[in-house]
């Protein structure tokens, strides 16, 4: 061939090719371009109904760009737990995957760098899900939840780390950080922060107000989810249900706010069907283009709600574009955090980013979980019961001794290892549940209820396995029946009552029951199931239980007198069972505690803090009929054990630890893992003086242990262990430091035992002098410390200035005083070892300037509540009744202000504010402003008075007359 031609023709099929070559990828889909440039790539290329689109919890896949569905949501607290189905209206599904401790467990180890191990195998386990089931499984994990845990009555208490912020913080962010991964900016998963913000309270959470001052506010609620997001451990929050001073969280504008706390885009997903409350139960909008509008422009990104459906969601936004209540800008800027978040998580990358492969080592998680499982266990009591030898024979008994359940938000165990089985390993074991064997006779026709059909009826003829029943008390008069013949739990199923469930569950738990004893010696059974609650339940009005005319029972009595009664034939006694398993045995193990769809979960408080009378009527007899019984509680919150900790010679705590529950609990029982868990909450001896549940202001009511000064049962951070500890002298680098300084605390610690042990070195300070009152104790710091027996390590802390500071109400900002701090290093709060002292040379702030005051900055109050100053911003001070007054401490009024000048609102008719100096009731009475009355709550009125000559430095008083809203005020 002719070389002319032939180079021709190589040209010609060259230039064909590049005709034929595939265009270049889109720059969304670019990974070497910055993620912001490929972000306004993707959103420029979106038309506004797919835009609008994105704004639901459920993003539907937009087929004409090569982008799939994306579902914001799995439920991963303690290990994958569930999430909801597209494909069939939202129907939860429920996942197999390792699951660890409760999160109240996880915390009680202390032990941030398990967290992030067990952070890191959830997301890989995240990733497997999600590879196998990408619909339902989404990448975005609704975990950890952050709230501190200032009250033990919290039905959530499970859920959360700890009552001390700053240790929440520190935990959160292993776990959070675990599963998002280290790389700078792609996530293997990415986790939400639950629930934002001050959110304690479960009865009637959507529309009960949490009244936080801004010290409690700042210093306590929002600290623990600044470190993490300042940490970049997490990928936004979720706002809670309730409302903050006055306005739901779903729209407050401190979802915006926090950005500035993170350095990358956050995505802040509503919780379920909380949108919609916002013109429903809180009734706070008038209609849902108002309410959504508020919620975009407030920093929310995603839309739970409506399941599946996103047309309301996007027709409310469509009608508030329509109306001027947002702008496509502020569009663009939501669906721009929720692509962020995506992106992150490889989406548009070739292959799906670093993490497109990364795979679980369930065999590994399997020995993450047995180590979380011992790590979480505290030791609360030890008479030198404890280490058990193996071999001989231990009697197990308790309701929680042959059983491992799972919880709300838990998901389906590959396989479970209970208390019974974990001993049984190591020993001999005689065992009983401890509870009573029952048969329920009709009174009138001597038929017995069976469970032999369909439906429990009350037919059979004789007490045979089928009419036989296992009686859990689970405290306050609650039980749960578990049928012999079928072992199944008895619940409701709204036609009738069957014996068909494995455990009590779901969300009314209709499992429950009272045996409610009458004059004559029988009884009568009162249906519990939480719908009972809620008018529209059947149980509502008649929750008694009445025998039907084909035997079956059913609902259909108002009172006890009206319900059909039984006389209670005790077959077995649960109590001679446990002390004949245990009379005899080396030692006795009484496995009690919670149920954790019963005692306090999800929209349930709980009434006190006992251990059921029945759990606790097994223990005493146990440890009458044997000297060696441990006890352990096995719960997901602080219990009134009094009794046992005078009189058991041992007492072990645990959450609901896991599919390896029984092997954790056996290792420290019988000392492989020498116990180092330590509780992350006080526990009190009771109710009797706590504050109603509904009260926030932990300063004001000296709650937690950083406040409170009477006597509990153990201090945070109190837990045992099989060895001792020695705490050397402290040394301090420097004796003073300046507000931008820092200083070294180190101490030796020795294991003066004969076992090697982990201690956790707990460092606290405390501000002897102060304009306001500080804690009596705050942690700064912990570590965990490994030692052999006749070991000394030296523990070195790092202690800045800056840690010490607080929110300064006067100036509305962080402030480090001039003062003497206490260093307090120990096993506890409680057990202070070793001490120092630094002076820090900060500020003094100076008396109080009443030019310009925002309400909300007081020193003091009674009465009065937080609420909002409008729907959109602002927070102002609510009287409700004459006699409520303000404080405002050390005001500066040597330049004789001539005049009063306040901002109130007064809807409810005129009421008066006085001015008042040094005391509210007798001081001296400067003015008498009357406000007038007012259109609403957000409609105020300026109102003026003179002011006689004043001078010097006072507590000035705003003594309210009636109802009235106070927003600004000022002496000039």
């Amino acid at each position: 061939m002719d070389a002319r031609i032939l180079v021709t023709t190589v040209a010609l099929v060259v230039a064909g090719s590049a005709v034929s070559a595939a265009p270049p990828p889109p720059d969304f889909r670019n990974p070497r371009l910055p993620m912001r440039v490929r972000v306004d790539d993707l959103v420029s290329r979106l038309t506004l109904d797919e835009k609008i689109s994105l704004l639901h919890q459920y993003q539907p896949a937009i087929p004409r760009l090569g982008i799939g569905l994306f579902k914001a949501g799995t439920e991963a607290l303690h290990g994958i737990a569930w999430s909801n189905d597209y494909h069939h209206n939202g129907d939860v599904v429920t996942a197999t995957a390792t699951q660890y401790p409760q999160a109240i467990g996880l915390a009680s180890t202390w032990d941030p760098a398990l967290l992030t191990r067990i952070g890191s195998a959830v997301g890989d386990e995240a990733r497997d899900q999600h590879a196998a089931n990408p619909d339902v499984f989404g990448l975005n994990l609704w975990a950890p939840v952050v709230n501190p845990l200032r009250d033990p009555r919290w039905g959530r208490n499970e859920e959360g780390y700890s009552e001390d912020p700053w240790l929440t913080g520190r935990l959160v962010t292993a776990y959070a950080g675990g599963i998002a991964g280290p790389d700078p900016t792609y996530l293997k998963a990415a986790p939400t922060l639950k629930h934002f913000l001050a959110y304690n309270n479960e009865v009637h959470r959507d529309t009960t107000s949490a009244s936080v001052p801004p010290r409690v506010l700042h210093e306590y609620d929002e600290t623990a989810f600044r470190i993490p997001l300042q940490a970049g451990a997490a990928t936004g929050v979720m706002p809670s249900y309730n409302l903050v001073n006055g306005r739901p969280n779903t729209v407050s504008p401190e979802l915006d706010a926090i950005r500035a706390w993170s350095n990358q885009p956050l995505f802040n997903p509503s919780d379920a069907f909380a949108p919609g409350n916002l013109t429903g139960s809180e009734a706070y909008y008038a209609t849902q283009a108002e309410a959504d509008a508020a919620a975009i422009k407030a920093g929310l990104n995603s839309f739970t709600q409506d399941n599946t459906d996103p047309a309301a969601t996007a027709a409310a936004v469509h009608a508030a574009l329509d109306r001027g209540l947002l702008g496509v800008a502020d569009i663009d800027d939501a669906v721009k955090q929720n692509l962020s978040l995506r992106f992150r998580l490889g989406e548009f990358d070739p292959g799906g980013g670093p993490y497109g492969n990364v795979k679980a080592d369930l065999a590994a998680d399997q020995r993450l979980a047995r180590q979380a499982a011992a790590e979480s266990a505290v030791l609360l009591k030890n008479d030198g019961v404890l280490p058990l030898r193996p071999g001989g024979t231990v009697a197990v008994v308790g309701p929680l001794a042959d059983t491992v359940y799972s919880d709300w938000y838990g998901g389906n165990m590959p396989y479970k290892v209970t208390p019974r089985q974990g001993i049984a390993e190591r020993s001999g074991v005689s065992f009983s549940e401890g509870v009573d064997r029952i048969a329920l006779k009709q009174a009138g026709t001597g038929r017995y209820v069976t469970a032999a059909g369909a439906l429990l009826a009350a037919t059979a003829p004789a007490a045979d396995p089928a009419a036989q029943f296992d009686v859990f008390d689970w405290g306050s008069g609650i039980v749960t029946l578990r049928n012999v013949a079928n072992g199944r739990t008895v619940g409701y199923n709204w036609s009738g009552f069957a014996a068909d469930q494995a455990q009590p569950n779901g969300w009314f738990v209709q499992q429950q029951f009272a045996l409610e004893a009458r004059p004559d010696g029988n009884v009568v059974l009162r249906y519990a199931g939480y719908e009972s609650a809620y008018d529209w339940a059947p149980s509502y009005r008649t929750p008694y239980v009445v025998v039907q005319p084909d035997g079956t029972l059913n609902l259909g009595a108002a009172t006890a007198a009206e319900a059909t009664e039984f006389a209670r034939e005790t077959l077995t006694s649960g109590v001679d069972s446990a002390v004949a398993a245990a009379k005899g045995a080396s030692a006795a193990v009484v496995v009690v505690g919670s149920m954790p769809f019963i005692n306090g979960r999800e929209d349930h408080d709980r009434a006190d803090l006992d251990l059921a009378a029945g759990q606790e009527a097994i223990v005493r007899a146990v440890r009458a009929a044997n000297p060696n019984t441990v006890v352990v509680v096995e719960n997901s919150y602080p219990t009134a054990l009094n009794w046992e900790q005078a009189n058991a010679p041992a007492l072990l705590w645990t959450s609901h630890g896991g599919q390896e529950t029984g092997h954790g609990l056996a290792d420290v029982l019988y000392g492989d893992a020498n116990p180092s868990g330590r509780l992350t909450q006080t526990w009190y001896r009771g109710t009797d003086g706590l504050p109603p549940i509904t009260d926030y202001d932990i300063i004001g009511s000296k709650r937690t242990y950083q406040y409170d000064t009477g006597d509990t049962l153990y201090p945070l951070g109190y837990g045992l262990s099989y060895t001792t500890f020695r705490y050397g002298r402290v040394s301090v680098s420097a004796s003073t430091m300046d507000e931008r300084g820092s200083v070294r605390v180190s101490l030796d610690v020795t294991n003066t035992g004969a076992r090697a042990g982990d201690e956790v070195v707990q460092l606290y300070t405390h501000q002897r002098t102060s304009r306001v009152p500080q804690p009596v104790k705050q942690l700064r710091g912990f570590q965990r410390v490994h030692l052999a027996p006749g070991e000394t390590k030296r523990v070195t802390f790092s202690l800045a200035a800056s840690d010490l500071r607080f929110w300064d109400v006067t100036r509305g900002r962080w402030v480090v005083e001039d003062a003497v701090h206490d260093i307090l290093l120990g096993a506890s709060s409680a057990d202070i070892r070793a001490a120092a002292q630094v002076q820090v040379r900060g500020e003094t702030i100076p008396p109080r300037d009443l030019r310009s005051v925002r309400a909300e900055n007081f020193d003091g109050y009674r009465g009065t509540t937080l609420v909002d100053e409008s729907k959109a911003a602002g927070t102002a001070v609510s009287a409700s009744a004459a006699g409520q007054w303000l404080r405002f401490a050390d005001a500066d009024l040597r330049g004789n202000p001539a005049a009063f000048k306040a901002r109130l609102a007064s809807p409810a008719g005129p009421a008066t504010v006085q001015v008042r100096l040094d005391d509210p009731v007798n001081g001296r009475l400067l003015t008498t402003v009357t406000v007038p009355a007012t259109a609403d709550a957000y409609t105020y009125a300026d109102v003026t008075a003179a002011l006689p000559r004043t001078g010097g430095r006072h507590d000035v008083y705003l003594v309210f007359g009636g109802p009235a809203r106070l927003s600004t005020f000022s002496l000039r």
